[in-house]
């Protein structure tokens, strides 16, 4: 199908009818999906992963994606590319996974994506695994590879490591040759982080586990923090930085309004000797332009197309493997949010729509 012979199509769809509670708010509906526009594609989603983010913005605590019922939720979706607008044409009939327009629109059988940020996925990976691998690998590789510069031997400090992002920068710290220490809150996700690789696995809710950090560094630090909590482990953290080490503040999940918070002071910082580095993932055909407009440095599609062979290649040889937690059924979406919230999954949720099969 072409960008002109593209209609809108209904789909069955989780729609949020107002803000709240995500087993309170979320319908089952149908709903219209319009034609993609120019730099578009409509995906015929197979599966597609829960995120954090999602939760927020239903609740309207997402202040960078402010949305007013009735919308639909979700980040992520996989499946086939089953039209196209302007100059995306060459997509139509390939499975990709990729970011809806806007960052929702996801929880649907049918959905708008960027192509700047689809990705290709090769026969050998599945649907779950193909959502399980999109935002935790690419985010992991942009964190510890463009942003934290990981060696081979370096000590790489993961908090959070049995969730969705944190377990997937745990097993890509060791297939690039790190020795990981692992964070979770409780003794079952310590070790589900050891069963991961870890080489060490320390419950963050223990006061005293910033010194048992260090002692597991022979007091040096480590060399990389890969921190998507924020708050006061952001915080305590600081106290664990090596000398020359790399702070990556990659998320909020203690708190997303901790965005805009003053929590943090220079003081450890500049007496630290160790970076705080920002990282935010999102592939843009023109960088420049989000530069100009948004102030924001977002990475080029061409880096999201290089990381992603590599990634694709260290799964082929058996290096890498995604960290799919559970695949919810559709019509248990809402719980697997609210257990979610909770803190009570680990790894990726990953849900099937059951559509285009």
């Amino acid at each position: 199908m072409n960008h002109t012979a593209a209609q809108p199509i209904s789909a069955d769809a989780w729609v949020a009818t107002a803000l709240g509670e995500p087993t309170e708010v979320l319908e089952r509906q149908t709903v219209e999906v319009r034609a993609p526009g120019a730099g578009e594609v409509r995906v015929a989603v197979r599966a597609f992963c829960l995120n954090f983010n999602d939760i927020d913005i239903i609740k309207g605590r997402y202040t960078t994606l402010p949305l007013q019922p009735p919308f639909v939720p979700g980040m992520e979706a996989v499946g086939i590319v089953e039209s196209a607008g302007l100059g995306a044409e060459h997509l139509v009939g390939r499975r990709v996974v990729g970011i809806p327009v806007m960052a929702f629109g996801g929880y649907a059988s049918y959905a708008i994506v960027d192509a700047a940020t689809v990705l290709d996925l090769p026969e050998w990976v599945s649907d779950i695994d193909g959502a399980a691998l999109h935002y935790p690998f690419h985010l992991g590789w942009f964190a510890l590879r463009e942003r934290g510069r990981l060696k081979p031997g370096e000590t790489l400090l993961v908090h959070a490591a049995a969730g969705g992002t944190g377990s997937g920068a745990l097993v890509l710290g060791k297939a690039l040759g790190a020795r990981v220490i692992a964070t979770a809150g409780s003794d079952d996700k310590l070790e589900f982080c050891r069963k991961l690789g870890a080489d060490h696995a320390v419950n963050y809710r223990n006061s005293g586990w910033v010194d048992e950090v260090m002692e597991l560094t022979y007091g040096r630090g480590v060399d990389v923090a890969f921190d998507a909590v924020g708050g006061s482990v952001t915080t305590d953290t600081f106290r664990c930085m090596g000398f020359n080490g790399r702070h990556l503040m990659a998320g909020f999940a203690e708190d997303i309004t901790l965005e805009d918070g003053d929590y943090i002071s220079p003081r450890p910082i500049a007496y630290g000797n160790f970076d705080v580095c920002g990282v935010c993932l999102v592939y843009v055909t023109d960088p420049l332009a989000v530069r100009r407009t948004l102030g924001f440095n977002w990475p080029a599609r061409s880096e999201g197309l290089d990381a992603h062979v590599k990634i694709l290649e260290l799964m082929r040889t058996g290096r890498l493997q995604t960290v799919v937690g559970e695949n919810v059924a559709w019509e248990q979406l809402p719980q697997a949010l609210r257990r979610m919230a909770a803190r009570e999954t680990t790894g990726r949720l990953v849900v099937s729509t059951g559509a285009h099969d």
